[in-house]
C-alpha cells in the first residue's frame, strides 16, 4: 500500500511528465497526440455503433455478450483518458466543470452505475443508464476547429437568445388567452383552459401543426392564421443570431471595426490589455 502512495506521490509531482502527457491527450501538433486524437476518435464511434446494435432486441445471444466485452474495454479506455486529463490538466477544476469535461464523466457513468443496480428489478433503469454513452457524440466536437467555432458562437449568443426566448414565452402566453378568450366559450371547444390554449399557441407558432386542437370560430380562424405567418417570421431569429456570430468569429472580427474579447464578446477600449468585463488577457 505504501508503494502505491509513493509512485502517486512522484507521479503527482512529476511536471515534465504531466506536461508530455498534456501535450499529447490535449494537443495534436505532435506524432503521438496525432495519434491519440486517432484512437479516440475511433473509440468514439465504434461506441456509437455499439449502442446502436445493442439496442436491437433481436441480435443472438452470442453477439450480445461480445458487445458487453466490448463496452468493458471501451469503458476502461474513456475512464482511464477522464483520469489523465484531470491529471494533467493545469486547472483540473476548470475541466472537469467545462462543457467536454461533463460529457467524458457522462460517458464513462453507465458502466458504473450499472454495479448499484445489479438487482433484476432495476433492469429497465439500468437499460436507461446505459443510454447516456450517446453523449460521447458530442466530443466530436473536439476534433472539428469549425465545431469549436460553433460552440464559442452558441456561447457569444446566449444572452440574445435567452433574451428572444423570454419574448416568444410572453407571446405564446398572451396568445393562447386571447384563443382561450375567443374559443373557450364555444360548446365542446377543445380550448378548456389557458395552459391548454398555451399549447395550442406553442404548437401552432413552432409550425409543427399537430391538429389536435382547432378554433372553430371566425376571430378564432384569423388569429391562429396570424399566429402561423407570426411563426415564419421568428422562427430563423435564433438562427440568425448564431449565424452573425459564427460568420464574425470566421473573419476574425467583430464586424464593426472594434476590438471584441475572444472569451467573453465584449467591446474592448482602445490598446486595453486585459478584458475589463472577464478579466481575460487581450492578444
Amino acid at each position: 500500500m505504501s508503494n502505491k502512495v509513493s509512485i502517486w506521490r512522484r507521479l503527482s509531482r512529476n511536471d515534465e511528465f504531466k506536461r508530455r502527457l498534456y501535450i499529447i491527450i490535449f494537443e495534436s501538433d505532435t506524432p503521438l497526440g496525432k495519434a491519440f486524437d486517432v484512437a479516440l476518435l475511433w473509440a468514439i464511434l465504434l461506441s456509437i455503433v455499439l449502442i446502436m446494435v445493442e439496442s436491437i432486441p433481436a441480435i443472438p445471444d452470442w453477439m450480445s455478450s461480445f458487445l458487453v466485452i466490448w463496452e468493458y474495454i471501451f469503458t476502461g479506455f474513456f475512464t482511464i483518458e477522464y483520469i489523465a486529463r484531470i491529471y494533467c490538466s493545469p486547472d483540473p477544476r476548470k475541466y472537469i466543470t467545462s462543457f467536454f469535461g461533463i460529457i467524458d464523466l457522462l460517458s464513462t457513468m453507465p458502466f458504473y452505475l450499472g454495479l448499484f443496480f445489479s438487482a433484476s428489478r432495476y433492469l429497465m433503469v439500468l437499460r436507461t443508464f446505459r443510454l447516456i454513452r450517446v453523449f460521447r457524440v458530442f466530443k466530436l466536437f473536439s476534433f472539428l476547429e469549425e465545431g469549436d467555432k460553433l460552440l464559442k458562437s452558441l456561447k457569444l449568443s446566449f444572452p440574445k437568445i435567452m433574451v428572444f426566448f423570454l419574448f416568444v414565452v410572453i407571446m405564446v402566453i398572451s396568445l393562447g388567452t386571447m384563443m382561450y378568450m375567443v374559443e373557450g366559450s364555444q360548446p365542446g371547444t377543445p380550448f378548456t383552459d389557458v395552459p391548454t390554449s398555451i399549447y395550442w399557441a406553442v404548437v401552432t407558432m413552432t409550425t409543427v401543426g399537430y391538429g389536435d386542437i382547432v378554433p372553430v370560430t371566425l376571430i378564432g380562424r384569423i388569429l391562429s392564421a396570424v399566429v402561423m405567418l407570426l411563426g415564419y417570421t421568428i422562427i430563423a431569429v435564433p438562427t440568425g443570431i448564431v449565424s452573425a456570430q459564427f460568420s464574425r468569429d470566421i473573419r476574425g472580427g467583430s464586424g464593426d471595426g472594434k476590438a471584441k474579447c475572444k472569451e467573453c464578446g465584449s467591446t474592448l477600449p482602445d490598446s486595453a490589455h486585459y478584458c475589463p468585463f472577464c478579466g481575460n488577457e487581450v492578444e
